[in-house]
């Protein structure tokens, strides 16, 4: 999309914490993405930079609108390919994986294609 799959997951993972829980800093990340705080703190350093995540006095990380915007939208697209492969067959974990890749590199006029071709075969 925009960031390059790594930013991309970061965001992600913020905005996947930040529903969970409302409060989110690095060390939430870095543990829930398996990765180092000096990884997480690099990352957050340039998503800071890009205008997609401010941090708050705390050290607390917020998505800005954009920052938002982009990560729901990967997650949404996340959802949707794990709900795919599940449906026809590929075990919950490998579609997961899958998942994560595919939303990455699909453009959006395909995805919004399988959106509307998958809904209407449901019906």
């Amino acid at each position: 999309m925009e960031l390059g799959k790594s930013k991309e997951d970061y965001l992600k993972a913020i905005f996947i914490l930040q529903t969970k829980s409302g409060n989110v800093h690095s060390v939430n990340v870095a543990e829930y993405m398996g990765v180092s705080k000096a990884s997480v703190s690099v990352a957050m350093k340039q998503l800071r930079d890009k205008n997609y995540i401010t941090m708050d006095t705390s050290s607390g990380l917020h998505l800005t609108p954009k920052g938002q915007t982009l990560a729901s939208q990967l997650y949404e697209r996340y959802l949707f390919f794990t709900r795919l492969l599940s449906q026809i067959g590929v075990p919950l974990e490998i579609a997961k994986k899958d998942a994560c890749s595919i939303e990455h590199v699909i453009s959006n006029e395909s995805y919004e294609r399988l959106k509307i071709v998958h809904s209407s075969q449901r019906l």
